[in-house]
């Protein structure tokens, strides 16, 4: 983004809350939020719900998520936030299954540390059918396998499929696939202290610097 860059807003209306003030801005979730914090639309939320995304963000899959991208520049600005994402299995999306773990979740936020993130993955079931809740750690990989398997001129084509491994039993792509809400927290970015300060030096030499 460069200084003076436009970007669409469109003014909503949630059905049954027009009181509710809402917006719609032309852009993934992590800039949403970061208009939000620069006090585009008021004073700043008391905390951030990012999602409910169509599709798990489990294991290392976060990393390349917009869902949990919007919930740590919240954590960033010292705010806490939700990042809720749910199964896709082909059928239809049963969004009142995580809109029910949305409020239970935002219950307990309210009253946790500053700055506490929650990553929740639903599984695509009635709340009656529920295995039930668990923190989950993060797995090594995700619940999918994404392959470039055509290129043309121009365009390439990407493939999802399921992933065959076996999973630690208290990973959170494991336990959402055996019908949990999996809840795991998340930290930003730490800086790594040992080897960094050798590739500075290394930097420094090679550009005649020291």
């Amino acid at each position: 983004m460069v200084d003076g860059t436009e970007f669409e807003v469109e003014r909503h209306e949630i059905p049954g809350a027009p009181h509710i003030e809402t917006w719609g801005i032309e852009g993934p979730p992590a800039f949403c939020v970061l208009t939000a914090m620069l006090d585009a639309f008021g004073p700043r939320p008391d905390l951030v719900v990012s999602g409910s995304n169509i599709g798990t963000n489990c294991g290392r899959g976060v990393l390349q998520s917009g869902t949990v991208g919007g919930a740590m520049i919240a954590q960033n600005f010292g705010l806490s936030a939700l990042a809720i994402s749910q199964v896709y299995d082909g059928g239809p999306v049963l969004w009142e299954t995580s809109g029910a773990v949305t409020v239970a979740a935002v219950d307990w936020l309210l009253h946790a540390p500053r700055k506490t993130v929650l990553n929740i993955n639903v599984p695509n079931l009635p709340v009656a059918e529920l295995a039930g809740v668990r923190w989950a750690r993060l797995a090594a990989f995700g619940s999918s396998n994404t392959a470039v398997v055509g290129e043309a001129p121009g365009r390439m084509t990407i493939k999802v499929t399921p992933r065959e491994v076996q999973l630690k039993p208290d990973t959170d792509t494991h336990q959402v696939d055996e019908g949990f809400v999996t809840v795991t927290g998340l930290v930003g970015f730490r800086h790594e202290g040992d080897a960094s300060p050798d590739a500075a030096a290394a930097m420094g030499s090679a550009l005649g610097t020291d």
